[in-house]
């Protein structure tokens, strides 16, 4: 389990879908770390064309052309992430990493220094 990996998880009850993919966006050290859940974006196949939205598809081990949700991202629990789908590459990682900076209202000059 790393960041950038896909994972589909059954849906609680009350979701439409029976299943919903997830992507980690956690970063290594917590992933690794004794915690329950990870922070994971939501995949969803409707995009709204929003920039806080990245085309994922097939080339990603999906079945359809979709849209990982950055302004959706959710704690997810590890025992959960066992379904794996595939993985984004670095250059779609560093989209989802664009994507979650503006979901977060991150500005450039915030972050300089790290």
């Amino acid at each position: 389990m790393q960041r950038g990996d896909l994972y589909r998880v059954r849906a609680p009850r009350n979701d439409v879908k029976d299943a919903r993919i997830f992507l980690i966006v956690a970063r290594p050290d917590f992933i690794s770390a004794r915690y329950s859940s990870v922070a994971c974006a939501p995949v969803y196949t409707n995009a709204h064309g929003i920039a806080t939205e990245v085309p994922v598809g097939p080339d990603n081990g999906l079945r359809h052309h979709s849209v990982v949700r950055c302004d959706e991202v959710t704690s997810v629990e590890k025992k959960r992430l066992v379904d794996y789908v595939g993985s984004l590459p670095p250059e779609k990682m560093r989209q989802v990493n664009r994507a979650l900076a503006i979901a977060l209202d991150i500005a450039p000059e915030d972050i300089e220094d790290l």
